[in-house]
């Protein structure tokens, strides 16, 4: 379908771009073309399409890129399924119905409940293949506290509230860097001998030269490194989700700043502690958890809110990242460095 449209423009450049609903048109004739299509999944083409003209449309509006082709060295493979007339279903805590496969062995805590809208199977570098299913359902709203916090993101702490908690930072990347570190080593070294084999394959011409994927000492390694992402990756996953849960648990409105991460990796010094921290997607994590219990997230300016007085609104200027009490001037107030910044965040306007 992007090689069409690619084709199509170069012909006549002042064509009509199409919609998905007139690529999916196209399916049948294609069906009849080439008949390994229909080894897929029919509802599953239809989301290509959709996703296809997503992609082009984020491209317009200078969003991302222009769109790839697929290629099955990326990492992360995946395909989604529409529910259709029930082909979905997830009969217990170790089946679930899929399309075109029947029902495969799984393993789940919390079952849905309600209506199944999609599934999306993927397929991890670590060899896992997981169903991610799309529900829709309704979510309670949580109870009022009528209490407002502001929130100070930090380094040393991962957030600083404006009632003076702090909830620590925990280097998940370097309780597992020692193992991953040793794999790490190990594939560097047998993607280099491998590569000297497929050199030496293709110099006397062999007919048919390996790639990478045929030495499985080196797929074995790429396992390895990937496996101890992932563990430390769900781990920071679940530290965010216990900490993002409680905050909306306990206030009706969250203030945080609004932070350009992607700047401040530029910090070579500190890029990777930033990069640990992961502001984002705990940022991701307030919004649709607010969005589902009626609460409240509000983002400020970070302008100056680590160097202006909470008491008496003096500016003392810039600190070094050294400095983590300093006294007013002006007022005499003597101030904690990340809790004078969150107190500034709450009383700031978004």
């Amino acid at each position: 379908m992007l090689n069409m449209l690619i084709t199509r423009h170069q012909n006549n450049p002042k064509a009509k771009f199409l919609n998905a609903f007139a690529l999916n048109n196209l399916l049948p004739a294609l069906k009849t073309e080439y008949p390994w299509l229909k080894d897929a999944e029919s509802t599953s083409l239809q989301v290509t399409n959709h996703d296809l003209i997503e992609a082009f449309k984020q491209f317009f509006q200078k969003q991302h890129g222009f769109p790839k082709f697929k290629s099955r060295k990326y990492p992360k493979q995946s395909y989604q399924c529409k529910a259709v007339h029930q082909n979905i279903k997830v009969v217990d805590h170790h089946h679930i119905q899929l399309p075109k496969l029947g029902s495969v062995f799984c393993q789940s805590g919390r079952l849905p409940v309600e209506k199944i809208k999609s599934v999306t199977i993927r397929l991890l570098a670590t060899g896992k293949f997981y169903a991610n299913v799309l529900v829709d359902t309704d979510i309670a709203e949580l109870p009022k506290a009528s209490k407002v916090v502001g929130i100070d993101m930090g380094v040393a702490d991962l957030m600083i509230t404006s009632d003076s908690i702090k909830y620590p930072t925990i280097r998940f990347d370097k309780r597992l860097s020692k193992k991953k570190h040793y794999w790490e080593k190990r594939l560097a070294r047998r993607r280099r001998q491998a590569k000297k084999e497929i050199a030496w394959d293709k110099h006397n011409k062999v007919p048919e030269p390996r790639e990478l994927n045929d030495f499985k000492n080196y797929l074995k390694a790429k396992r390895m490194v990937a496996k101890y992402s992932e563990k430390i990756a769900n781990q920071r996953d679940n530290y965010l989700h216990s900490i993002t849960k409680k905050l909306v648990e306990q206030y009706d409105v969250i203030k945080i700043e609004d932070l350009k991460t992607k700047n401040l990796l530029k910090n070579h010094q500190l890029a990777r502690a930033i990069a640990n921290q992961s502001w984002r997607k705990l940022r991701i994590m307030l919004e649709y958890k607010c969005t589902w219990y009626g609460k409240q997230l509000v983002t400020v300016n970070p302008r100056k809110t680590s160097q202006l007085c909470s008491a008496c609104n003096y500016d003392d200027g810039k600190h070094t990242l050294d400095v983590r009490q300093w006294t007013c001037p002006n007022c005499g107030s003597n101030h904690d460095r990340d809790i004078n910044a969150a107190t500034n965040i709450l009383k700031a306007t978004a």
